[in-house]
């Protein structure tokens, strides 16, 4: 099945945020590739497009089997989409690994974004949504999704791997964002930026 057949037709789900027990367990695999894994595969992908994201992980949407979408560029602008059921990554190791500190989020802690270093390559192997075996080899900002994405499915935020500093600020950054979200998003839509809200007080210098 093209993952183009995929991308369209499925329905938009709430997201699931942090905090909620499947978020932080660790998945069980994909044994059964039915058209309910299809079907899953289209709202995942609805919710995705929905939300403006790149990636997205089966317990984003409740779920909790190993399978996440994405659709993302990698270093060289070229986009790739698809569907992997059960991945696993493997990373550069010694000469081979270069890591890059860039801003990263997440969907289910949206409207917060904080600098994480993560290898600049990653291969990721797995299954297509039909149980194919399948290959994905990624740069840039791909390379990041696919590490972000396999996180999830062993109950790992990337907040997880921030110092406490970091975690602090970007839990402050989703607190001050969190009345632009409605429980329901992205089925409800995302509420516009209020400048009032976040007006500097005065300075007492």
């Amino acid at each position: 099945m093209n993952v183009e057949e995929l991308m369209t037709g499925g329905s938009v789900l709430p997201m699931t945020r942090w905090g909620e027990p499947v978020m932080h367990a660790r998945t069980t695999p994909v044994t059964v590739f039915d058209e309910d894994l299809v079907t899953l595969a289209r709202d995942m992908f609805a919710t995705m497009n929905a939300s403006q994201g790149v990636g997205l992980a089966s317990t984003q949407v409740g779920r909790d089997i190993s399978m996440f979408i994405f659709c993302c560029p990698d270093d060289d602008d070229v986009v790739h989409a698809g569907v992997v059921c059960n991945p696993v990554v493997i990373l550069p190791e010694g000469n081979d690994r270069n890591l890059d500190e860039a801003e990263e989020g997440c969907l289910s802690f949206p409207g917060a974004y904080e600098m994480l270093s993560r290898p600049d390559k990653a291969v990721c192997r797995g299954q297509d949504v039909e149980g194919n075996v399948i290959e994905i080899e990624g740069t840039g900002l791909l390379a990041r999704c696919l590490q972000h994405e396999t996180d999830h499915l062993s109950g790992i935020v990337f907040g997880d791997r921030l110092n406490g500093k970091r975690r602090r600020s970007l839990r402050k950054k989703s607190e001050e964002m969190a009345y632009r979200y409605p429980a329901d998003w992205p089925i409800s839509e995302k509420l516009p930026f209020d400048p009032e809200r976040h007006r500097e007080s005065p300075s007492t210098a």
